[in-house]
């Protein structure tokens, strides 16, 4: 029997059986990923097999091909990775510019796992009610940034229904997935596209100005309009998993077009002569902030060859 992994509570999966039933599962046998140890096997998302038992719940025997999926690096195991969902149409990464604070280094390591997995990203900039002048101006520049690269930018406020009607014409009919840290509005901004579900919210540490953990699994939420919207829980930091290192500038779509004219084909855009994006940065073709973000990819990767060889 196939269905689709709706839900991921840790060791339990949610199915929606083809003929729509909910049936609870577990895994039964060992997944594999390209050889990479995952902490998750099977992801929200996937298309899976399932084999029923007496007790009412079922195994799951097998996952399907996947079109792409979103993975980034286990936050406490280094050399392990985390599904986040699979099968995905588009990404939609909600961004606060305060309350909390979303880095433009997570930023970018979120588009260029996408990138890496032909996954289309909107960036989604909520809470505008709460930014003061300085706030604005700062988000201003972001999306004049991102737009220019190629990414979409959208403004809300979860709290006023009018703000996103545009937003759901974006979600018609798609799987959209939902991330971005804690406390930036994914659990508000899925009540008002979501009416009646009422997802738990939270509050934003004063102190630290980070928010708490309110979602604590993923899930496919049916919208009304049509598609999906899968429900993550609030992440920290972005590791990247699965990159080569010579891959990394393709992912960052404006270095890639520039690498075009550096003098060495395998130029790694760090020291050597004759680097059209070490030029372009100076000029401010390449903004320094999405520099440091594609550097800080690479010294994962020396960070990784060191262990691996030590």
């Amino acid at each position: 029997m196939k269905g689709l992994v709706i839900k991921n509570t840790g060791s339990w999966y949610t199915v929606r059986t083809d003929d729509g039933r909910w049936i609870e599962s577990k895994i039964k046998g060992v997944f594999r990923l390209k050889g990479i140890r995952t902490t998750n096997p099977v992801a929200v998302g996937d298309r899976v097999e399932i084999v029923e038992n007496p007790e009412g719940t079922a195994f799951i025997t097998q996952i399907e091909e996947r079109k792409n999926y979103i993975i980034r690096r286990a936050s406490n195991l280094s050399k392990q990775a985390h599904i986040i969902a699979a099968n995905i149409d588009q990404a939609m990464l909600i961004v606060t510019v305060n309350y909390p604070v979303t880095t433009t280094i997570f930023i970018d390591r979120f588009l260029a796992t996408a990138e890496a997995y032909r996954i289309p990203v909107r960036l989604v900039f909520n809470k505008i009610d709460r930014y003061n002048e300085d706030d604005r101006e700062y988000m201003q520049g972001l999306i004049t940034l991102y737009t220019t690269i190629g990414y979409p930018c959208a403004t809300v406020c979860a709290l006023s229904p009018e703000s996103m009607e545009d937003l759901k014409e974006e979600l018609k009919g798609k799987i959209t997935l939902l991330s971005g840290h804690s406390g930036v509005g994914k659990s508000t901004l899925i009540n008002q596209l979501v009416p009646g579900i009422d997802l738990r919210t939270g509050e934003i540490s004063e102190y630290h100005n980070k928010g708490m953990h309110t979602t604590t699994f993923s899930e496919m939420i049916a919208l009304p309009e049509g598609g999906y919207l899968i429900d993550t829980p609030g992440i920290k930091g972005f590791g990247t998993i699965d990159m080569e290192e010579a891959e990394v500038s393709h992912y960052f779509p404006e270095i890639f077009k520039m690498s075009a004219n550096c003098r060495f084909g395998n130029c790694t855009h760090r020291h050597e002569p004759g680097c059209a994006v070490l030029e372009a940065v100076k000029e401010h073709l390449i903004s320094e902030s999405r520099y440091r973000s594609y550097l800080s990819i690479l010294e994962d990767k020396d960070e990784s060859k060191y262990r691996e060889e030590y």
